[in-house]
């Protein structure tokens, strides 16, 4: 049914398809019109793409049905969605807020999908070569690879200027330096999976250094720290002990440089101290624009009446640099409790997994979003691809797939187990 050559050109489209879902989510021109008009082409394309994919692998006989682990984690998701929803009715811009549901919910349709496809196969052939770190890694690493081929061929399209124009970050006007950062860290996470795999080592080791060289170009802090982290624990994961001590004594040697061109840029240390300005913007969010809407917030990602919330204290900002500010914005304390309950069952449901490689996968991805999440858009932000990656982890905490025989079948089965009453001939 899925032999060695179907699952190989399996693998292939759905890197293809992860690569072309992520590159949706930048800025593919300078036009506003032509890049909605290609986000909205990459990203549905790719879940109408995936959608396909399941509808050939049940066309080739793969007939399990899926069953729910952890159910409440996507349920709470879900509730998360619909109470966005219901803030259309008393969004500031219902316009805006029903745009950027529709995307989420795109994203979240897309990875039910991927992981029901990514099951599925797994399913019918345990021993097949398909790892989903191998699908991110190389997805990842090939959007990647673009911008530092960019940044060669196109340096002013590739680099964006910050500080006054004296430091030139990787990202240009297609991404924030930080969300490539993250993206970056992402992808190092999956290749260190591979590598701990065991497999062939040369694509991975190439890749890995594609997504370092990537990172240090972003310049991004948060996204240093969460590569630091990530590195730290896939270091303590090993059985290496030279590995260890070189990747301990790299990290003390590179401290120094580190701190001086990306942690604290230029000896700006007041810089560092209020995170960029972030530090006021959100003293003034919560002590002057939540208290208007306490409750049910501004609507789904409006963070005031106007498109900018705007303070004297602080700059003008139409995002919060913070995805729980950002809630509580949208959508007041209540969405804030129900976003924070759902952060906490999802990771209830991730200590208590028994999987030791879906464990290194979860962290490996868990580490850089969430870290991303508490500085730009985040989980919970404004549509991105760490959204994603979140919807993601929650699928494959509470995907399963099953041979069990469905409802239909089962009645049918009954059906012809029972006996036939026997007709007796009139002489």
């Amino acid at each position: 049914m899925l032999d060695d050559r179907y699952i190989r050109i399996l693998t292939r489209w759905l890197v293809v398809i992860l690569f072309l879902k992520i590159a949706g989510y930048f800025t593919l021109s300078e036009n506003v019109a032509v890049t909605r008009v290609l986000k909205i082409i990459l990203r549905t394309g790719m879940t109408v793409a995936i959608i396909l994919v399941y509808r050939d692998l049940r066309s080739r006989g793969a007939f399990a049905i899926r069953e729910f682990g952890n159910l409440i984690v996507p349920v709470l998701y879900g509730a998360y969605l619909f109470l966005g929803f219901l803030s259309l009715f008393w969004s500031s811009d219902p316009g805006y807020s029903a745009l950027q549901l529709g995307m989420i919910v795109e994203s979240f349709v897309f990875a039910y999908y991927f992981v029901l496809v990514y099951r599925l196969v797994l399913h019918y052939r345990p021993d097949a070569s398909l790892r989903v770190s191998h699908l991110l890694s190389r997805s990842t690493g090939m959007v990647l690879l673009v911008f530092l081929l960019g940044v060669i061929l196109l340096p002013e399209k590739f680099y964006r200027l910050t500080h006054g124009g004296e430091e030139a970050r990787l990202g240009g006007y297609l991404m924030n330096p930080n969300e490539l950062g993250m993206l970056s860290v992402v992808g190092a996470g999956m290749c260190c999976l591979e590598l701990l795999k065991g497999t062939k080592k040369g694509w991975p080791i190439f890749f890995l250094l594609v997504a370092i060289t990537a990172l240090v170009l972003t310049g991004s802090r948060s996204s240093l720290i969460g590569f630091t982290l990530v590195l730290l624990y896939f270091v303590n994961k090993s059985s290496n002990r030279k590995v260890k001590l070189a990747t301990v004594v790299t990290m003390i040697a590179a401290f120094p440089l580190a701190l001086s061109t990306i942690i604290f840029k230029g000896g700006d240390v007041e810089e560092v101290m209020n995170m960029t300005g972030r530090i006021p913007f959100w003293t003034a969010l919560l002590t002057e624009g939540l208290p208007k809407e306490p409750l049910l917030g501004f609507g789904f990602m409006r963070i005031a009446y106007e498109d900018y919330f705007q303070s004297v204290h602080t700059y003008a900002g139409q995002m919060t640099h913070n995805t729980f500010i950002q809630v509580v914005m949208n959508l007041g304390l209540v969405g804030l409790a129900l976003v924070l309950i759902q952060v906490a069952v999802t990771i209830v449901a991730f200590v208590r997994n028994k999987d030791e490689d879906f464990r290194r996968f979860f962290v490996a991805l868990f580490i850089p979003i969430i870290i991303n999440s508490f500085t730009e858009f985040g989980i919970f932000g404004e549509t991105n691809y760490g959204i994603l990656f979140y919807q993601l982890l929650l699928f494959f905490l509470a995907v399963r797939v099953s041979t069990r025989p469905t409802f239909k079948e089962q009645v049918l089965s009954r059906a012809m187990q029972r006996p036939r009453p026997r007709y007796h001939s009139v002489s």
